[in-house]
């Protein structure tokens, strides 16, 4: 099995983990996995009384070999959950936060590789 093939299957394991762990019967979870594309969001829909709830909780893409984070609503954080598993920090990239990234204590910078590409490098 491929490095991407196994992280296709720990960003949907643990999207659908977070997805069982709503407390709210008014909320629904719902995953949303794009194999093809590799793209992968937990979404909440619902309302709670008179408000709507709407919006991506997680959303993960699989660029060129590595898991880009674009948006992580948890409190453990999805990166921690990878490493935890074997993903490499090298292979994980904070994609929300353009300047530093932080994977578990660890900051990484971005620096220009060619035009329209990005290199993160650990500090």
């Amino acid at each position: 099995m491929s490095n991407v093939d196994l992280y296709r299957q720990h960003i949907q394991n643990l999207l659908s983990q977070h997805a069982s762990l709503v407390w709210d019967e008014r909320i629904q979870a719902q995953t949303i996995f794009d194999i093809n594309r590799d793209h992968y969001q937990l979404v909440y829909v619902g309302w709670r009384n008179q408000q709507r709830i709407y919006g991506p909780v997680l959303h993960v893409d699989i660029i060129d070999t590595k898991i880009w984070i674009q948006q992580d609503g948890t409190e453990v954080g999805i990166a921690n959950e990878l490493v935890e598993l074997g993903v490499p920090k090298e292979d994980i990239v904070l994609g929300f936060d353009p300047q530093t990234l932080s994977v578990t204590g660890k900051l990484r910078t971005l620096t220009p590789k060619l035009e329209g590409e990005i290199r993160c490098e650990l500090i």
